[in-house]
């Protein structure tokens, strides 16, 4: 836990909940042990959404579907949406929620290796939202800034590890290592990048929020 438990559930009680589709969801999710994105993600990704206003959204970890039907649910009306899934089970799982909810025609789910899909995929994202395997995040992101429009706006989920990416390596249980090295070197390439302004937010279990600059405003910060 990075962040005060009191404070966060104070900050989650000011929440005013969302459509029941979505709250069954959730509830379906945390049940199934399914990994979905918490609430105070949740909130700021309703406020990024109110502020961007996405034409184009790239998902990287569709689970079952909560997290990109939140963001058709809160996102213009035209938006359209990519999403990757790796796990066969849940995609169909979250092709089904899609159904439900009425949105197929509105989100194109991608099914397999975010690593051989990325490169295949072409055009311009408004918003990606990263939420997968936190160990391939570094190298997916050639293709992911590749893909991210000028003004753009990256959304890294997870990205504090609970905390241990604070601490020293060989607190970090064997295990987690490769995974907290590369973090660390994510979160460095994102904030040292200069064609990148990035802000990393002790939000659920840490958030990178970058933005992909454009001419006019790399000109600008370089006065």
């Amino acid at each position: 836990m990075i962040v005060d438990e009191r404070i966060r559930t104070y900050l989650n009680s000011l929440d005013k909940g969302h459509t029941d589709l979505l709250e069954e969801l959730e509830q379906e999710a945390v049940s199934g042990r399914v990994p979905v994105i918490r609430r105070e993600m949740q909130s700021f990704i309703k406020t990024l959404l109110a502020v961007k206003r996405p034409a184009r959204v790239l998902e990287v970890g569709t689970a079952i579907g909560f997290s990109t039907l939140l963001i058709c649910e809160y996102g213009p009306a035209d938006l359209q949406m990519v999403t990757i899934e790796h796990d066969a089970g849940r995609a169909e799982r979250a092709r089904e929620n899609f159904r439900r909810a009425g949105r197929s025609g509105q989100i194109r789910l991608l099914e397999g290796d975010a690593g051989i899909l990325l490169p295949e995929l072409s055009g311009e994202f408004d918003l990606i939202f990263m939420d997968a395997a936190k160990g391939q995040y570094i190298h997916w992101l050639p293709d992911i800034l590749r893909l991210l429009a000028p003004g753009g706006v990256l959304l890294s989920d997870n990205v504090l590890q609970e905390g241990d990416l604070i601490e020293s390596r060989y607190l970090v249980e064997r295990r987690n290592r490769t995974i907290y090295k590369r973090m660390r070197e994510y979160l460095y390439t994102l904030t040292h990048d200069p064609a990148l302004s990035t802000s990393v937010l002790p939000l659920g279990d840490g958030a990178a929020l970058t933005v992909k600059l454009t001419e006019n405003t790399k000109r600008t910060l370089e006065q």
